[in-house]
């Protein structure tokens, strides 16, 4: 066997699995290494993908070319369009998936991947040589060289489990942890932190009294992740169910808080925001007198539920009686309770843009490792990585998404720019461009640069030629077909909007609110010609159309707003100032700017503390 190869990647989660494929779909010889085989792409925490912010990256994965939304829509159990109560750019996907069948699929895609071979192993260090890394060595003593390296080791590095006082060496439930690393990496002068994330006990079904519970269902439209024309959802949908704590809950947690890790000092790490365990928010919310919780199915056919929001390291014993005591749990089995996890991240502000670390070369960090959390911001960074590996590999410039032209642009700028005070989590309201940045559109964004890079392929980006084609005659025969008041009034008035006075273009009526295209068209025959012309993907399509018709004030608003800002892309000052010698910055400029050295002044722009005036100063002394 050949250890030879041009990119490695290490650990088998959602940013392993996307970077390695990635890397190997561009032409590098590559190779993933996973301490086992049968736990690819495993769902540590909940069986979902998608949602606020998270499903749009899932996206933009999928309209690059990356696989996290084929998976998803293959394996899903329940799909919702969050948010369409709110405009476009708030809606987000998110599917329940099949636990076992969506790592089951994603082995499948990567063991019949074409330049990828798998070996089971744990990394324990290295190799660097002149600055560069070479290669990897591992606990069974076996040296594999490549011209990159990817770290993907998610909660693994020096893991820590927590039950009450009860604390056990891993980087997930019966898996072992990854030793070495972070010490090897710490003696190249790279900053090391903990964080800690947690995960709530997951009940056999069989235990609980679903009449005391909430059912809530998925929908059974068009909607999907991924952008290839394939049907969704083969496999049996399920309802996810609701039910909530009340004050009994809350006593007996609050008693057991002296036994809990989080606040007796056992755990000194930083924990998601927004994410936060059942203690918690009974801390937190202490005047709330009652949280909900959702029953989240683990598979089509098992009989594992997942409780999101009641994630905790409180004792067993603690966490059963806690349970007990909401109705629908009183004969409550579980499979095992809720804990919580410490491990090492290291300062995401030491990576540049391409995710390759300033320190090391060659090495490149993705997902976790970051002080990111959750499956999408994970994979995001994992398919960059990929790509940025591979053309490094090759001697080629690095591939870098803007913020304006995607949510993992604004993830990765935010991670290398301001770096993390705890687990980041992607929102819509961290893009500022998030008009331009929906759901519906990461394809038009995206599958371009992706069949340049040679990573979407040639089916996907013609999918998106014919798509744009139909979008595109369906908003200019709405700026030019005009609509004459006698013909439509009596059906304006049903549909509860006001009559027209005197004729107006179609596209004119698609902007009232209580109006769309799909009620529009029985009332506009010639429109209906227009839609009967479409092949497939019909209601994909009119959607598409409809959104940038509604919404064209906004896109364009915001469009110039990107180009204005985007000027400062275009200013690079990387390598060009010794910050520490240039008196009139503010001290915690020159402080901030040496040690996160921007490419651009935009970039500087966006470090917390640098002010307007400091920026000016830089512009100033640029002769702008």
């Amino acid at each position: 066997m050949d250890f030879n190869y041009d990119v490695i990647v290490v650990g088998a989660g959602h940013a392993g699995c996307e970077a390695a494929c990635a890397a190997a779909n561009l032409g590098s010889k590559t190779l993933l290494i996973t301490m086992d085989m049968n736990k690819i792409a495993q769902m540590s925490c909940n069986p979902a993908v998608g949602g606020i912010a998270k499903g749009q990256i899932v996206r933009e994965i999928d309209a690059l070319g990356g696989y996290m939304g084929i998976v998803t829509d293959k394996t899903a159990i329940q799909f919702r369009m969050l948010n369409q109560s709110k405009g476009p750019a708030m809606w987000s996907p998110r599917a329940q998936s099949d636990r076992q069948k969506f790592s089951n699929l994603w082995r499948d895609i990567i063991e019949n991947q074409e330049n990828l071979e798998i070996w089971q192993d744990s990394v324990d260090r290295l190799i660097i040589e002149d600055g560069k890394v070479v290669g990897v060595h591992t606990n069974m003593h076996v040296e594999m060289r490549a011209k990159c390296v990817v770290l993907t080791n998610g909660t693994f590095l020096n893991g820590l489990m927590h039950i009450g006082k009860v604390q056990f060496a891993g980087g997930r439930i019966s898996e072992p942890a990854s030793y070495g690393l972070s010490d090897q990496l710490k003696e190249f002068g790279l900053r090391v932190g903990r964080m800690k994330t947690g995960t709530p006990v997951r009940i056999d079904a069989r235990s609980i009294d679903f009449s005391l519970a909430e059912p809530h269902g998925g929908e059974e439209g068009f909607h999907k992740f991924s952008y290839l024309d394939f049907e969704p959802r083969p496999l049996k949908q399920l309802p996810c169910y609701m039910v909530y704590t009340n004050e009994k809950v809350h006593e007996i947690l609050r008693d057991g808080l002296a036994d809990s890790p989080l606040y007796n000092g056992q755990i000194q790490s930083i924990g998601p925001r927004y994410c936060p365990s059942i203690e918690t928010k009974i801390v937190t919310f202490a005047e709330k007198t009652r949280h909900q919780l959702f029953l989240e199915p683990e598979g089509e056919t098992t009989q594992e539920y997942y409780l999101n929001g009641f994630s905790s390291s409180l004792p067993l014993d603690v966490q059963l009686r806690a349970l007990k005591e909401i109705p629908a749990f009183r004969n409550i089995r579980i499979y095992r309770p809720g804990y919580a996890i410490e491990y090492d991240f290291f300062d995401p502000t030491e990576l540049n843009h391409s995710l390759e670390t300033k320190k090391i070369g060659n090495l490149f960090f993705a997902g976790q490792i970051n002080g990111t959390t959750g499956y999408e911001e994970a994979a995001g960074q994992g398919l960059m990585a990929g790509i940025n590996a591979h053309l490094k590999s090759q001697g080629k410039d690095p591939f870098i998404l803007g913020r304006d032209e995607a949510y993992i642009g604004v993830l990765i700028d935010d991670l290398v720019t301001k770096g993390v005070d705890e687990p980041y989590r992607m929102f819509t309201s961290r893009a500022e461009y998030r008009i331009l940045l929906r759901q519906d559109d990461a394809d038009m964004r995206l599958t371009e640069k992706g069949y340049q890079l040679g990573l979407a392929t040639k089916e996907r980006y013609d999918l998106l030629l014919e798509k744009k084609e139909h979008i595109e005659h369906l908003v200019e025969f709405a700026k030019e077909y005009s609509i004459k008041a006698q013909y439509i009034n009596e059906g304006l008035e049903q549909l509860g909007t006001s009559p027209l006075k005197q004729g107006v273009k179609l596209f004119d009526l698609i902007l009232r609110p209580q109006l769309n295209i799909a009620n529009l068209a029985p009332l506009i025959p010639a429109l209906q010609r227009e839609l009967d012309k479409i092949p497939n993907r019909k209601e994909e399509i009119i959607e598409a159309a409809e959104i940038l018709i509604k919404y064209s004030g906004y896109i364009d608003r915001e469009k110039m707003i990107a180009d204005k800002i985007n000027r400062l892309e275009n200013i690079r000052i990387k390598g060009k100032f010794d910050y520490s010698s240039i008196k009139a910055l503010s001290t915690e400029a020159r402080q901030k700017l040496s040690a996160i050295d921007p490419e651009t002044i935009a970039q500087a722009s966006r470090i917390p503390g640098i002010s307007p005036s400091d920026i000016n100063i830089l512009l100033i002394l640029l002769g702008r």
